[in-house]
């Protein structure tokens, strides 16, 4: 019997992305679409750049051409073109690297050099933006590029010898105080510590022979997505602290039937030994290297106490934010200053619990709004986990409460691709007590799964494309609101002037005035001469946006918008 492998070679990534650039390496048109958003685009990058091990790739040669296929989400379009290649296991990772060493997609990946200069590392000084953000096309300017000392992944499309270029075009646009051949020295040595280190870079990858069935193919691809498995450094100090008689195992099942809304929110247990590193060390820090770190001693004195810090967070994050289920919490990283300051205070017998709630609420608000977890986010936690014991016991307020700035418009291009700043106007709403479209009780996470309430339009889709509305605005979170899924089905494709009748009589019959209480509920004018009533699309993104506006200023503290985007366009 004939083997189904071709061969189960190493290559190198930057001859898989060009397969991809070049077509012949597309997708079998029954993988879902592309998904990751763009910290986790960052962190693979961070492990290609330390040379660890990222997975392997499946393939299959497209020989007999057994299935539709489609390009990768931002290649050029195979018009078609039949690739060579179909990749059965990788879209996620692959997808997310050609995009960022190609600059295409949503958003645009950068190394801060001048931070690797002065020793931060790696993952401190990748950074990502919106495409369309005013930072991100200031930094298509190589004279900006120069001055800031910010490389663009998307030079290292060429590789190391591109990088090589990009750094004597900078140093002919440096400053007269900066020496252009010191400058080249130096950046030379970012190119051999890291740059080549991309560049070399190689996937193991599996290639199915073009005598593989289409049967095989589709039973190896279900396979696959039952079975993937993910590392974990919990893992590697359940093993380490086994013969010391700590079982993390053990612990961490315990915390989970302790503390219910742990499991309810599908808590990773790294970010408790994350808590718990930052609330050892004389330094907080919480990477990787500063987990592997803790000892028995730790987890013994600490667990307990930031578990119940962990719970006392997902309390706060659950009554005071809106978050009422996982689906609408902003960036999950935040659960570990929250909870190791809570553990910290409560340790030092200074927790206030009143006070403590109303100042993490604030920092909570500021940090979503601000965006502060887009970009190194393990740093950003030891930042907050500091700043924050530090509120609580008198200090001034965490960085990113005192300098917190917001630009409203961005609302226009928020859409659920974008999905913090997403989640965080959704939670936001929940927040001020929005309610259900029958009953008109403030939605609970009971009713969220009974009623199947999700995010939904508000001027419907089919009206919005029969109307010619920009899939970016009828997309945007300003148009979208938590509707349960009977009244969306009854929704459809009707104007807002059409499906609003229906709704109101409904629920005036049962009791006078709730409708308006509904509605204002979602943030939603809907009085008799609003533009919701009178089908006025752009009147209402308008009048939503002042809305959601002037919540998200109560919240924060905020006095006024910031100008952090290109006008008319999104962040």
């Amino acid at each position: 019997m004939p083997s189904i492998f071709e061969d189960t070679n190493p290559r190198e990534l930057k001859e898989l992305l060009g397969l991809i650039y070049s077509s012949d390496a597309a997708l079998p048109d029954f993988q879902r679409d592309f998904v990751w958003d763009p910290n986790a685009t960052q962190e693979l990058i961070v492990s290609i750049a330390h040379n660890y091990p990222a997975g392997s790739l499946l393939r299959i040669r497209n020989t007999h051409s057994y299935f539709a296929c489609r390009e990768f989400q931002g290649a050029p379009a195979l018009n078609k073109h039949q690739p060579t290649y179909l990749v059965l296991d990788g879209q996620q990772r692959l997808t997310s690297l050609y995009q960022a060493f190609y600059g295409v997609g949503d958003h645009r990946y950068y190394l801060d050099l001048r931070g690797l200069l002065n020793g931060l590392d790696f993952e401190e000084c990748i950074f990502h933006l919106r495409e369309k953000a005013k930072r991100s096309r200031a930094l298509q300017q190589l004279e900006v590029q120069a001055r800031d000392l910010i490389l663009p992944l998307s030079v290292l499309q060429g590789g190391n010898g591109d990088f090589n270029g990009w750094t004597i075009d900078v140093a002919t646009r440096l400053e007269n105080e900066q020496n252009p051949i010191d400058v080249i020295k130096q950046l030379k040595q970012i190119g051999t510590d890291w740059i080549q280190t991309i560049d070399d870079y190689q996937f193991p990858v599996v290639t199915l022979s073009d005598t593989t069935g289409a049967e095989a193919v589709c039973t190896i691809f279900e396979t696959l997505n039952r079975t993937g498995v993910k590392l974990s450094v919990f893992e590697l100090l359940t093993a380490r602290f086994w013969p010391q008689d700590v079982n993390l195992r053990e612990l961490w099942d315990g915390a989970r039937n302790r503390c219910e809304k742990i499991t309810d929110f599908e808590v990773d247990p790294y970010y408790l030994l994350q808590m718990i590193a930052l609330t050892t060390r004389e330094h907080p820090a919480c990477k990787r290297s500063d987990v592997l770190a803790l000892d028995v001693s730790a987890i013994n004195k600490w667990w307990g106490i930031v578990v119940d810090g962990l719970d006392l967070a997902l309390d706060i994050l659950n009554d005071d934010c809106g978050v009422l289920v996982p689906k609408w919490l902003p960036y999950y990283s935040m659960l570990i200053p929250m909870g190791a300051a809570l553990a910290r205070a409560a340790s030092l017998g200074t927790t206030r619990e009143g006070a403590d709630r109303l100042k993490l609420r604030k920092w909570f608000w500021c940090s979503v709004f601000g965006q502060k977890y887009e970009r190194a986010a393990n740093s950003q936690c030891a930042r907050d986990y500091g700043e924050l014991v530090r509120w609580f016991e008198g200090g001034q307020p965490p960085d990113s409460v005192t300098a917190f700035r917001f630009d409203p418009r961005v609302l226009l291009d928020t859409t659920p691709r974008q999905r913090a700043l997403y989640r965080g106007v959704i939670a936001l709403v929940l927040a001020g007590g929005s309610r259900d479209f029958h009953s008109v009780k403030k939605i609970t996470a009971k009713m969220i799964a009974d009623q199947q309430i999700d995010d939904h339009h508000i001027f419907p889709q089919a009206w919005s494309n029969a109307h010619g509305k920009p899939a970016r605005l009828r997309d945007c979170v300003l148009n979208r609101t938590l509707i349960d899924r009977a009244t969306n089905q009854r929704i459809g494709a009707r104007a807002p002037s059409d499906y609003l009748k229906e709704i109101t009589k409904a629920l005036e019959d049962v009791k006078p005035k709730s409708f308006k209480t509904l509605m204002d509920s979602h943030l939603i004018n809907a009085d008799d001469g609003s533009p919701l009533k009178h089908d006025d699309f752009e009147g209402f993104l308008d009048q939503r946006l002042d809305a959601i506006w002037d919540r998200i200023r109560d919240v924060t503290g905020a006095t006024e918008a910031s100008d952090l985007m290109a006008e008319g366009n999104g962040s």
